[in-house]
């Protein structure tokens, strides 16, 4: 158990000495709801709703909705294939001369899983195709994504979670933004869990600091799919 603190003490450590600059004076939060929900052997479903604001409690920044079909191709390896709805609101801070804008996105994912220790690592592979409607114009973009995610248990309740999130623009400027996130996990049942952690989002020419408070919801449902005798 020491040995786990030491480890969440360096983690942490290095994480908030590089938050010490922020881009904004505000702190913003992300509030998320993720579930994974089991219809058969093979196949589950993703579900998503995320809202994101630009303090803690206001100045709505973003609704994000989002879902997708898993195929597990064994409990390692999961591939993924789903749809996203984003409504942005731009007018805050860095970006005053900005308005609302729509987006519609198609995603792919790949995602492998290993254990090393007492370490869970989870890579997540995504390709985005992005249609966004900024009112008085329209633009598709396509967008790459890398996250290595590492999860250390602490005890059957407690859990710590890391990753490092890059996505890579695939037309004009290469590097699009990078997400950093430390966070401390609670275990509520088999089947669900809480998050409470910190996001430095980094961008080009600006790093935000974002609290995120994330609920986990993963019933399985695949007794509602078979026939009964």
């Amino acid at each position: 158990m020491i040995k786990k603190m030491i480890v969440l003490l360096v983690f942490l450590g290095a994480f908030f000495a590089n938050a010490q600059q922020p881009g904004e004076d505000k702190w913003g939060a992300w509030y998320m709801y993720f579930g994974t929900n089991k219809v058969s052997e093979r196949f589950s479903i993703h579900t998503e709703a995320q809202v994101r604001f630009y303090e803690t409690t206001n100045n709505f920044n973003q609704l994000l909705l989002r879902t997708g079909l898993n195929y597990h191709i064994n409990p390692n390896a999961i591939a993924t294939a789903g749809y996203a709805f984003i409504d942005t609101d731009h007018t805050f801070g860095d970006f005053v001369f900005e308005t609302n804008s729509n987006e519609h996105r198609i995603f792919e994912q790949f995602i492998l899983k290993n254990q090393v220790w007492e370490f869970y690592f989870e890579h997540r592979y995504r390709l985005e195709q992005r249609f966004l409607d900024f009112g008085n114009g329209t633009s598709t973009e396509h967008r790459a994504r890398y996250r290595l995610q590492v999860t250390l248990p602490l005890t059957d309740t407690f859990y710590l979670n890391f990753y490092d999130e890059l996505f890579i623009n695939l037309q004009d400027d290469l590097f699009g933004q990078n997400r950093l996130y430390a966070a401390l996990g609670i275990n509520i049942t088999e089947n669900s869990s809480v998050q409470l952690g910190y996001l430095r989002n980094q961008f080009a020419n600006a790093v935000y600091d974002r609290f995120q408070v994330a609920v986990f919801y993963n019933p399985d449902l695949s007794g509602l799919f078979k026939k009964k005798s």
